[in-house]
């Protein structure tokens, strides 16, 4: 780890009893500017896979926090396996507002970040507490699924499939009722969420501040999956429109 980034990690008990993953990224020699929450992908965590994500947004000067879902990463749980998605929105739910009350953390804004399924986990959170967060960025975010099965290392759960489907279609069905600022960005080359559904939220989502970026030539994975060079553009675009609303705030204070 960078000498300039302090990491945690701990291990909490969720409302059933399950043991869950955390972790953090903090600026060492600096107050944040802000908050991010990661919302990882289906079959990822985030002490490996989304450290890359949290590095970059903590050297720009933003304090990340993330949480293995049930049955993902280290915590607790049939790995795979989502038995009904409710269950996940309220862990999440539960953990992040927790930080945000921290006495260090108050007044402080709130930014999701989430990928893939964890795109999805983002909306559904905003739509649970509306006012609370002052903006997502969504990385090809899963408000329809385009199921493709070499993305996953192992079978897809019927139960799973059944909760990504129900989760999309609702989503999809309701993408008018998002009201938070957002960043939505989506690979042209994408087979496993459908960019088109990205292009509609960014139509008629009732959100005043409202941002589509399209890539071409990239596919699902903006965040780790492409050659550097596309990973540099996709995160120059992330924490300028993050900076960008921190100023915005600490104007108007």
């Amino acid at each position: 780890m960078a000498d300039n980034v302090k990491y945690d990690e701990e291990f909490i008990l969720n409302s059933r009893g399950l043991k869950l993953f955390t972790c953090r990224w903090l600026p060492a020699s600096q107050k944040p500017k802000a908050l991010v929450f990661i919302c990882h992908g289906y079959a990822m965590e985030c002490s490996i896979t989304m450290q890359s994500t949290a590095m970059q947004l903590v050297k720009a000067g933003f304090a990340v926090y993330g949480i293995d879902y049930e049955g993902h990463g280290k915590s607790s749980g049939r790995q795979g396996y989502v038995h009904n998605f409710n269950n996940l929105i309220e862990d999440c739910f539960k953990h992040f507002t927790e930080i945000c009350e921290r006495e260090e953390n108050r007044g402080k804004m709130r930014f999701l970040l989430g990928e893939s399924m964890g795109g999805a986990m983002a909306l559904l959170l905003h739509r649970k507490k509306p006012d609370f967060w002052n903006g997502a960025v969504l990385v090809a975010p899963m408000c329809k699924v385009r199921e493709n099965k070499y993305c996953y290392k192992g079978p897809l759960f019927l139960k799973t499939a059944y909760e990504f489907l129900r989760v999309s279609t609702d989503l999809e069905k309701r993408l008018q009722e998002v009201t938070l600022p957002f960043l939505v960005l989506h690979g042209e080359d994408d087979r496993v969420t459908d960019k088109n559904v990205s292009d509609q939220l960014h139509k008629v989502a009732s959100s005043k501040d409202k941002t589509l970026k399209l890539y071409s030539g990239m596919w699902h994975g903006l965040l780790y999956g492409e050659p550097q060079r596309n990973i540099d553009i996709v995160f120059k675009d992330i924490i300028s429109w993050l900076d960008k609303r921190c100023s915005i705030a600490n104007s108007r204070m």
